[in-house]
């Protein structure tokens, strides 16, 4: 077997993920000297062996709640019990080698779950998607990716076959219900469960050995494969809820994040495992009625969402004048967390609102602050594990108070999947710069300016310009089109494209809807430009680029004139 770093031996035959990591020296700095628990990590561990299996055999959690959905409740041993089925179906019936890597596509509910640790115990790699992505982008992903092997719910199978015809790479595919209900005939995964017998004989996999391809949401074209190891899902579970909001094994969590998200795979399936907890899962899209009543019904401890959710839940409440008093923690992140929101959430509740900001890269949250130590407005700090600093733009650390580009390290930290150029741009003299703007006062707290690049941050969601623009090109009515994030008082930012026709005639509300319902269907749905402004040209430099600060710049002086204020 092929020598890694740590021990030296991975246990994965197939070795691609390894043979396209970018070379070491473009690698970030990582410290696992900053907190005991991460020192002590062995050479040799299986994460979902880590969380899943020793809950049952050595922590006494069998018999535990670990995930709600509607009216079942799974317990740890439930979960075990389906991820060794599944794991077994991998190997057994679908060929898994080790180091294969596999699609994962459905929504938060026991099965996807399942799935997820399955795929770890059997020695391979998950690649999770969320959703509403389609098919033009799981065939991007599993080319990417090279990966043979497909699991999807059978509520998104006709996405997942059109992604099969798209990437013929994607051989190798299974259906699941969201509870493996084997009435469900056409459910080929839950009928090949349960022919198992009892039990898996778990993949003994390296520490260093890979567990997981997150891709980006595309801030410069196609979205990038981010990709850790077994250790890193462990660190990211031991750093930021074990440091900074203390949780227990009586919490129960619930949250809008899906598990495709490293976001929401921390915040509501590996955070709560690690310490005995439990998660709500719940069919259909987020609704903030429908999480004030799963608050109060499930009596959840622990809400994950985006500051969008945040604030209409203040409004609901303080206009119902319903209590959520079993809630203790709130954590808020995929965009900066606005003073406002906080302080209605804070008055509605009485809860302050926990911010971190985390990337995927860096596989979850690195700075934050919560209880007393929230400096209301700011970000945070860099969480124990990790250490964070502003540099200027020629890699120079500066001193507080300073201005800049932010930067980070600790036990995680950015690799990407066969994209040496992206990899020399994203680390900096051993550090990760996730591409944002802060100030940094002289109490080491972190107040966010600005993004660096073009990503447009909505209502929670990470939206990458280029990919938009992509999918518009395709349309045979546009010319040329830009897109940025144009200002807006309820989702801090939205989607516009700026559109230049081939007949300029055709500019209307009718074509407008047009576009706005092509680009639905080619890519995520919340990725569409709710606004569109026909132009004759677009600003562009000597070369050719197009600046998008001038239409960016344009955007936020019109806002100003309407009195918005600018995120």
């Amino acid at each position: 077997m092929a020598r890694i770093p740590g021990d030296g031996v991975t246990a994965h035959k197939d070795t691609f993920a390894r043979d396209n990591l970018p070379p070491q020296e473009l690698w970030p700095e990582f410290d696992f000297s900053a907190l005991p628990e991460l020192a002590a990590y062995p050479d040799r561990m299986n994460a979902a062996v880590e969380l899943l299996d020793k809950a049952v055999s050595d922590h006494g959690w069998a018999d535990r709640s670990c995930i709600h959905y509607g009216d079942d409740v799974w317990t740890y041993r439930d979960v075990k019990a389906r991820a060794d089925s599944i794991a077994r179906v991998l190997v057994e019936d679908m060929g898994l080698e080790t180091g294969n890597r596999v699609l994962l596509r459905g929504p938060n509910n026991p099965m996807m779950a399942a799935c997820w640790l399955a795929v770890l115990k059997a020695g391979g790699i998950v690649v999770a998607t969320m959703p509403m992505l389609r098919a033009r982008e799981l065939a991007y992903m599993a080319d990417k990716a090279r990966i043979r092997h497909f699991l999807c719910d059978i509520n998104l199978r006709e996405d997942g076959a059109s992604a099969m015809e798209r990437a013929p790479i994607l051989q190798k595919a299974m259906f699941f219900t969201p509870l493996g209900n084997r009435a469900n005939r056409a459910a080929d995964l839950d009928v090949a469960m349960a022919g198992k017998s009892e039990g898996f004989d778990n993949v003994e996999t390296a520490a260093d050995d890979m567990a997981l391809i997150a891709f980006t949401s595309g801030t410069t074209g196609q979205p990038k494969g981010t990709m850790h190891f077994h250790r890193d899902i462990l660190a990211m579970c031991d750093c930021f809820p074990k440091h900074v909001y203390r949780p227990s094994a009586d919490d129960i969590y619930v949250g809008t994040p899906p598990l495709a998200f490293t976001f929401g795979l921390g915040a509501q399936l590996l955070f709560p495992m690690r310490t005995g907890a439990s998660t709500v899962f719940y069919p259909g899209t987020p609704d903030p009625d429908r999480l004030i009543e799963l608050i109060r019904e499930r009596c959840c401890t622990t809400l994950y969402t985006a500051p969008t959710m945040f604030r209409v839940l203040a409004d609901r409440i303080m206009e119902s004048g319903l209590s959520l008093d079993t809630l203790k923690q709130c954590v808020s992140a995929g965009e900066t967390l606005p003073l406002p929101t906080f302080e209605a959430f804070e008055s509605a509740t009485g809860i302050k609102i926990i911010d971190g900001l985390g990337s995927t890269e860096m596989i979850h949250i690195f700075v934050s602050a919560e209880g007393d130590t929230i400096r209301p407005g700011a970000t945070g700090r860099a969480i124990p594990g990790y250490q964070a600093c502003i540099m200027d733009e020629e890699g120079n650390i500066l001193s507080p108070p300073c201005e800049g580009l932010l930067a980070t390290k600790g036990p995680t930290g950015c690799r990407y999947l066969d994209n040496e150029e992206r990899q020399r741009g994203y680390v900096k003299n051993g550090w990760n710069l996730p591409g944002d703007r802060y100030r940094q006062d002289e109490d080491g707290y972190f107040w966010y300016v600005a993004r660096a690049d073009d990503m447009i941050v909505s209502a929670g969601y990470n939206i990458g310009g280029p990919e938009v623009e992509d999918a518009l090109l395709d349309h045979p009515k546009v010319r040329d089109c830009a897109v940025i994030g144009a200002p807006d008082e309820q989702r801090g930012r939205i989607v516009k494209a700026f559109v230049v026709l081939r007949d300029a005639t055709d500019a209307s509300d009718e074509t407008v809807e047009e576009l706005q319902d092509f680009v639905k269907a080619e890519i995520a749905p919340y990725k569409y430009p709710r606004a569109v402004e026909f132009v004759e040209d677009l600003p562009r430099t000597e070369t050719g680029k197009v600046q998008r600060f001038k239409l960016r710049q344009k955007e936020d002086e019109r806002a100003r004139a309407q009195g918005l204020r600018i995120r």
